[in-house]
């Protein structure tokens, strides 16, 4: 017994036919921010003030030259600044480079 055989436009019509359309409701969503963490810098007497401004530079790339004076002067002032605010993993880099220049650093959860 020979097959036979369909042309394409026969074989759309039959699938068309054989798809049944279903709606399915995406379920509602809601994005959660992950928690914030600040970098703080302490203040020291070891590190020159040109020094703390380069290493904040260098770190934080985002940070312009009188943000960083800014920051340097805060912690040189009250004892201690805030560099940035961001999540957890960014912080401890952050801080961990900080450190790695010889400054006093540490991060705290953001209220």
């Amino acid at each position: 017994m020979a097959k036979q055989r369909l042309c394409c436009s026969e074989v759309t019509r039959k699938e068309q036919r054989a798809v049944s359309v279903e709606t399915i409701e995406k379920p509602s969503t809601t994005r959660k921010l992950a928690p914030r963490y600040r970098v703080l810098l302490h203040n020291d007497d070891y590190n020159s003030m040109e020094h703390v401004v380069q290493s904040l530079i260098a770190t934080v790339p985002s940070l312009t030259q009188p943000q960083a004076v800014s920051i340097m002067m805060e912690a040189h002032t009250n004892g201690l600044a805030l560099v940035i605010t961001c999540a957890l993993e960014h912080a401890e880099f952050y801080c961990e480079t900080l450190i790695s220049h010889g400054l006093s650093s540490t991060i705290e959860p953001d209220e």
